[in-house]
């Protein structure tokens, strides 16, 4: 198993490799997700809206969040900096949380900031393969509190914006990952996709923008991996501006995202951003 293991990190890691020699920054690069049709997605999709109906529904969703709650505790590194920049914000309406995408369970990062600092439920927006999971992740995606997103036109429009809008409107907190895939211990920012910035716009709403730090412990977690430790770094808000179309706001704050995510992070590990690839950009990875 451990050599099985070993050699899905290692098939992931050349991913990485292969899409930043060939600039797809953006590309999935986890290998085993589920790969739907279009009738699978909507079945997922029905499935995972009459679930939310059921009587134990309330159940799971709470066995999730503490899931997810003891992963962070038992993580435990998670410390935040630039709380300041959180000051003045107006949550009546909500707000769209940012951050980069490294693992399966990082929403424990931006989490910390939305319960623990600013007291808020967050929801996050996840893709509808991941409905189709299996395991305990499996469990995790169809039972937080998340909004499935699909490619459908038809969805978008008459499901999910008015379930998103929904959300923000009760002064909630959605993370939206910028980067769509996620790159596993993958310590760089990446290019940031417009969707999360057209909805703050659409709906008037702040970006929390954040970068997380990944720092190697150097001790041993398991065969492939150090311990690491992770900080949150909250960067400036940015918001819509109202006297711009939707379309050019989303262009304009996604720039601005991806500016102050690639800032933060040349100031944390001191170098600049340039996608070359290095395998020490593979937090904690034990390359013996």
């Amino acid at each position: 198993t451990s050599s099985l293991i070993i050699l899905l990190y290692k098939n992931v890691i050349e991913n990485i490799k292969k899409n930043i020699l060939s600039n797809s920054l953006n590309n999935k690069v986890e290998t085993g997700d589920p790969n739907l049709s279009e009738e699978e997605v909507k079945k997922v999709i029905n499935n995972f809206y009459e679930n939310k109906k059921k009587w134990n529904y309330v159940f799971k969703n709470r066995t999730a969040s503490k899931t997810v709650k003891k992963f962070a505790c038992e993580t435990g590194n998670i410390e935040v900096e630039g709380i300041h920049n959180l000051d003045g914000l107006n949550l009546d309406n909500g707000a769209i949380i940012t951050v980069n995408h490294f693992n399966p369970l990082d929403s424990y990062a931006p989490r910390k900031v939305a319960q623990d600092i600013l007291n808020k439920k967050m929801y996050i927006v996840i893709e509808d393969t991941n409905l189709a999971m299996s395991g305990n992740i499996g469990f995790l995606m169809n039972y937080l509190d998340v909004i499935p997103i699909t490619k459908s036109p038809n969805y978008l429009i008459n499901k999910f914006k008015p379930e998103l809008k929904d959300v923000l409107n009760k002064g909630n907190i959605v993370l939206i990952y910028p980067e769509e895939e996620m790159w596993f211990n993958y310590r760089k920012p990446r290019p940031c996709k417009r969707g999360a910035y057209q909805f703050a716009s659409e709906f008037n709403v702040p970006i929390i923008s954040c970068f997380v730090e990944i720092v190697d412990l150097g001790v041993l977690d398991n065969d492939e991996f150090n311990k690491v430790k992770y900080i949150v770094h909250i960067l400036n808000c940015i918001y819509p501006d109202s006297s711009k179309s939707v379309r050019t706001n989303s262009i304009d704050m996604a720039n601005k995202d991806y500016e102050q995510k690639k800032e933060a992070y040349e100031k944390a590990y001191n170098k600049k951003l340039i996608y070359d690839f290095d395998i020490s950009d593979i937090a904690g990875f034990r390359n013996d």
